[in-house]
């Protein structure tokens, strides 16, 4: 066995022999005294145990990406570089207290804490969104939106509600809940953070590479977490264990062995293979590697696709966000994913790779059953395929309980080629109302060839809400989410309509 180390706040630190290889990277951080990261609920969704990870980074060679500790194995870690709340105040030296970190020092004095549960998750999520290395400030406006003139903390002439002046980012803390203090005073000290200094430690570990991702094998009796430093020998793993869980960035696996005490034999981290972290632009289509997680998707992305720009915000949080990929929420075949409905209806294709070779399958064939698919024993998902050119009109509508980080009772993908006022063509993606993600095959047969008008609009409509065999659950009944079907594809034509009008 080989033993593991990580880096945190600094110093390098060895993994326990005595740990077993689904630990989390929350539980190691506890047991050395580092208690600042919590554990609340154990499945991604509190952010009270968020912490820094030395990523590769979009705009400089290295991001500081917040991440949840509870959902990420320890193994995972193995080489890399982590940095908790305790690591971000500054050593004063021998009878001095630490100087705080500039995000802690605005959350002390703006009443952002009071029991202090939640604070260092906060201030990880914060932190990772003060060193973001495209964070500029906004020009100051006359007109104030909500979150300004009357704030106290400076954030009068914000972008919006959700912006500071300072180019804060208040999504960057949608996966960490308080309930103490309200959120108020957490988003004064978030929108009154300035710029990193040249003498930020964090701030010039930018400017290095990260840790180069090391081949790992932690075994504790019959379970193993093993990484491979090629495609070729995580094939050949897979090959020889075809029974081994794939994980990535272990959002969904994360909360399996946390919540639903799932153990596994062979766990195969795929996270950090080269080949599954490219993002290729071709002449006639879009392929996305499926370890990239869904920040670095949209970030390199930048809009160029803007049904997906319109599904991130939307898909969890930041905190998921930075962990999860595509070939994770297309892997796991739930039928409530939020990817695999724009996907649909961007008519991608994924790319299925193992020892023998790779075959490419359109993503309306790779869904056979709940939470099953075509893809066989010892086979992966490499990458997404997106063909081009893509339909003008797009929409993702997520109907939800909660506005955002939350799971959606349906979810809906358009994409529309309209030309003289004709329905050229139609595709729209669904989720939530069967066994599987599937395309509204009649409604789109409903809408080509015909006008982009409201008598064609409602007709398409009532086709569109018996689409699908919705279900009873705790999160919506099944006439609910029929009714929803029909209301998204009536919003998307008002809204086009308005956009026309105005």
């Amino acid at each position: 066995m080989v033993e593991v180390r990580i880096t945190v706040n600094g110093k390098e630190t060895p993994v326990s022999p005595a740990a077993a290889p689904h630990t989390t990277a929350l539980d190691f951080l506890r047991e050395r005294g580092l208690t600042g990261t919590k554990e609340g609920c154990a499945e991604g969704e509190c952010g009270a145990c968020s912490v820094l990870v030395a990523r590769p980074g979009v705009h400089k060679p290295t991001d500081w990406v917040a991440v949840n500790a509870c959902l990420v194995p320890v193994a995972a870690l193995d080489g890399q570089e982590l940095v908790t709340s305790e690591g971000l105040a500054t050593d004063r030296g021998p009878g001095e207290p630490p100087a705080l970190h500039p995000v802690q020092q605005e959350m002390a004095v703006r009443g952002g804490s009071q029991c202090g549960y939640c604070t260092p998750g906060f201030v990880c999520s914060m932190a990772a969104e003060y060193y973001r290395p495209d964070r500029c400030a906004h020009a100051e406006s006359d007109s104030h939106t909500e979150s300004g003139s009357d704030s106290g903390s400076g954030s009068a002439g914000s972008a919006d509600a959700e912006h500071g002046p300072n180019g804060f980012d208040l999504h960057s803390l949608s996966g960490n809940l308080c309930r103490c203090t309200g959120y108020r005073p957490i988003r004064d000290a978030a929108f009154a953070i300035g710029t990193p200094t040249d003498e930020d430690p964090l701030a010039r570990r930018r400017e290095q590479s990260p840790p180069a991702p090391v081949a790992t094998e932690y075994t504790r009796g019959n379970s193993a977490f093993l990484r491979r430093n090629t495609l070729t020998e995580t094939l050949q793993v897979l090959r020889e264990r075809p029974d081994a869980v794939v994980v990535a960035g272990s959002t969904d696996w994360g909360v399996e062995v946390n919540i639903r005490s799932r153990r596994a034999d062979c766990v195969v981290a795929i996270d950090r293979l080269p080949e599954l972290r490219e993002l290729r632009v071709a002449s006639d289509h879009i392929e996305i590697g499926a370890a990239l997680t869904l920040t670095e998707i949209e970030r390199r992305l930048n809009g160029d696709v803007p049904l997906l720009a319109e599904l991130f915000p939307q898909f969890a949080s930041r905190l998921i966000r930075n962990g999860a990929t595509l070939g994770g929420n297309l892997g796991t075949g739930s039928p409530i994913g939020d990817s695999p409905p724009a996907l649909l209806a961007l008519e991608a294709s994924v790319v299925l790779a193992d020892a023998d070779g790779e075959r490419e399958v359109p993503l309306a064939d790779y869904f056979t059953g709940y939470r099953q698919s075509v893809r066989r024993p010892g086979e992966l998902i490499r990458a997404v395929r997106i063909p081009l050119p893509l339909s003008p009109v797009v929409a993702f509508h997520k109907i939800a309980k909660r506005r955002f980080d939350d799971i959606s009772s349906v979810a809906v993908a358009f994409a529309l080629d309209i030309e003289d006022g004709i329905v050229r063509t139609a595709r729209i993606g669904l989720g939530g109302v069967a066994a599987t993600p599937i395309r509204a095959l009649a409604t789109e047969a409903a809408l080509e060839g015909r006008p982009w008008a409201a008598e064609t609009i409602e007709a398409a409509a009532g086709v569109l809400q018996s689409e699908g065999t919705p279900m009873n659950d705790h999160r919506a009944s099944a006439e609910y989410r029929s009714a929803m079907l029909g209301q998204s594809l009536l919003k998307l034509y008002a809204g086009t309509t308005e956009a026309v009008s105005s």
